[in-house]
């Protein structure tokens, strides 16, 4: 993929609607999304899903999650009627707690996150996405997630890691827009979400951290 090509694509979808965008994504060969069922995620299962029944969603559970996390997740599945592949670490999080002092990590506790991302969480991260193989991969991420990625962020970028177009249709929705969205349509929500992978919302779990730069590397 060359950068011209992306920002072609760019340029195709400027001033596109999210939704506009997902219809896009999901009419391209390939199409994947993913989600850990943090606050808002039903946002873009249902835009996804509402394009194009059947899209895969790749979860990484890393057996950690707070219940009210899982019980989300199912009540998606079921209102959503998602494909829902779920991957798994080799490490179970009881496993891990057992060789890292019996409790998740705090967010001042670096290396004990940065273990956590790389056992529980990239593994079966990047397993997942070496095995379902997207071409086009949608996220939920916005840019008032995190400062450091906004100035970074297009609806459409290549990504060079897995080799597929990265598309990511509410950039710029910020926390009252995803309200009024699932009030719209009646979608679950879920707000004691925590990850022990980032500890903090500043804190970059690894899935999304490394931006493309080089848009020529195919």
């Amino acid at each position: 993929m060359t950068e011209n090509e992306i920002e072609q694509f760019n340029h195709q979808l400027s001033g596109a609607s999210a939704a506009e965008i997902v219809a896009w994504a999901v009419a391209q060969p390939g199409a994947m999304v993913t989600s850990n069922f943090r606050p808002y995620e039903a946002v873009i299962l249902h835009l996804v899903s509402s394009a194009r029944s059947g899209v895969p969603v790749l979860w990484v559970d890393h057996g950690a999650n707070l219940p009210e996390t899982y019980l989300f997740a199912e009540r998606c599945r079921s209102q959503l009627a998602l494909d829902l592949r779920a991957y798994l670490p080799r490490q179970t999080a009881a496993h891990w707690l057992a060789l890292n002092g019996g409790h998740l990590p705090t967010p001042d506790q670096v290396a004990a996150v940065e273990s956590f991302s790389r056992v529980m969480k990239l593994e079966p991260f990047e397993r997942g996405m070496r095995e379902l193989a997207p071409k086009v991969w949608i996220t939920a991420l916005r840019r008032e997630q995190n400062p450091q990625r906004a100035a970074s962020l297009r609806a459409v970028q290549w990504d060079a890691k897995f080799q597929c177009l990265k598309v990511n249709p509410i950039l710029d929705w910020t926390a009252p827009k995803l309200e009024e969205y699932l009030s719209l349509h009646g979608l679950p929500n879920e707000m004691t979400y925590y990850d022990p992978a980032k500890g903090d919302e500043k804190h970059e779990c690894g899935l999304h951290a490394k931006l493309l730069t080089d848009e020529t590397k195919a």
